[in-house]
């Protein structure tokens, strides 16, 4: 679990967050959503410390990040999983090499060791055969979840990820979701997922934070977010008229009314 308490930052005269305050759980997908300039990838970047907020609290698990010395972040850093925009793999390592990456960083594992937990993770995300193959090989589905193996091969208690599906068509996207989310539940990880994807947010959205002008403007499930009755939300999420069309059938479905407007015999 990540709590986080009145996060401030600025930059400058120009405020990005404004006293956000939010709990992200384990075993849950915390989604943050919002348009661009909305704050979202700042509120994530503090989270992981690659900025330093102004005022307020980040604690992990009871452990408060934003006043931990630098040897104590390291340790916790490596309780971290990041899955990155655009993968981040090494081209001129194998997938093999790129999983085993964080082993060689922050272990003292033997090289059979290493590898015994390599094949674990690519098997977990059906990337079995993989291991001699290099990023310009494979697809770039096939790079998200080389992205995830390297991401859970030290068993995180915590996973980011940012804009998983960026670069994906709607299919691969489908099942990058699915396999996070199965990660996220199997292993019980906070996991926390900055995203523009409308699929992923109705699809695994435990826990949706929507960001506006640096505020946390809504917080709730992918199934309150049908009924939300905030207009900035709405006028987000339902932006085409598909999706707006989508959300009153569901809110007449949920009112025991047919389309028509009649009710249901």
């Amino acid at each position: 679990m990540i709590e986080i308490k009145n996060l401030r930052k600025s930059f400058g005269e120009k405020v990005v967050l404004q006293d956000v305050s939010a709990v992200m759980e384990a075993g849950k997908a915390n989604l943050i959503i919002g348009s661009s300039g909305s704050g979202k990838t700042v509120f994530m970047k503090c989270l992981v410390g690659l900025f330093e907020p102004d005022e307020g609290e980040i604690i992990y698990s009871g452990q408060n990040f934003t006043t931990m010395e630098d040897e104590q972040r390291k340790e916790l850093r490596q309780q971290i999983g990041m899955l990155f925009q655009g993968s981040a793999l090494f081209d001129s390592q194998t997938v093999e090499q790129n999983v085993m990456f964080p082993l060689d960083m922050f272990t003292h594992l033997s090289h059979s060791e290493k590898l015994k937990k390599v094949n674990e993770v690519l098997e977990r995300v059906n990337l079995k055969d993989a291991n001699k193959k290099f990023p310009a090989e494979i697809s770039g589905g096939m790079k998200k979840r080389v992205g995830i193996a390297r991401a859970i091969v030290l068993n995180p208690k915590y996973l980011f990820c940012d804009e998983p599906n960026s670069g994906l068509d709607p299919q691969t996207s489908l099942v990058i979701d699915k396999l996070i989310y199965e990660v996220t539940k199997e292993f019980n990880i906070t996991t926390v997922i900055n995203t523009h994807d409308m699929n992923s947010v109705m699809e695994i959205g435990d826990h949706i934070i929507y960001m506006y002008q640096g505020v946390k403007e809504w917080e709730g499930s992918n199934k309150a977010i049908i009924y939300s009755k905030n207009q900035k939300l709405n006028d987000f999420i339902f932006a085409s008229e598909f999706l707006r069309d989508v959300k009153e059938m569901r809110m007449l479905e949920a009112e025991g009314k047919t389309p028509n407007g009649n009710k249901d015999i």
